[in-house]
């Protein structure tokens, strides 16, 4: 499955207890349409994602970025510090591609493209083996 989405916040990186990192990440995606009536309605919809094949990417991923995730998506239900029930959506995300469109962004590419001459990419190493 692919999402396009604006990143909520900058990206987290933990280390669990077993050494692996994840980066964690919330990305906006907006869906726009016509209901009924002919009134436009305009829906957001939240994604808590998940990238763990490097923790290097964390750093191009901040606020207001746009992205192209592929992955696959799950839900998640609980019971809230309040007594009520709550859900979200998580993404696991094997592929980001960053989007431009303002400075910022472009920023962030031109150091992306830094990142993949040494080697890194945002799908993981470049081990440069023919498949």
């Amino acid at each position: 499955m692919n999402i396009i989405g604006r990143l909520t916040k900058d990206a987290e990186v933990r280390t669990l207890s077993n050494e692996k990192q994840v980066v964690n990440f919330s990305v906006a995606t907006n869906e726009s349409y016509r209901n009924k009536q002919g009134e436009r309605v305009e829906q957001t919809t939240y994604f808590d994602c998940a990238y763990w094949l490097s923790a290097k990417v964390a750093n191009l991923l901040t606020k207001g970025t746009l992205v192209e995730l592929t992955g696959r998506v799950s839900t998640r239900a609980w019971i809230g510090k309040d007594g009520e029930a709550r859900s979200g959506l998580n993404f696991n995300t094997s592929q980001i591609k960053l989007h431009g469109g303002s400075k910022k962004v472009e920023t962030v590419q031109a150091t992306a493209a830094q990142s993949e001459s040494n080697g890194f990419t945002a799908q993981g190493v470049n081990d440069d083996l023919p498949f």
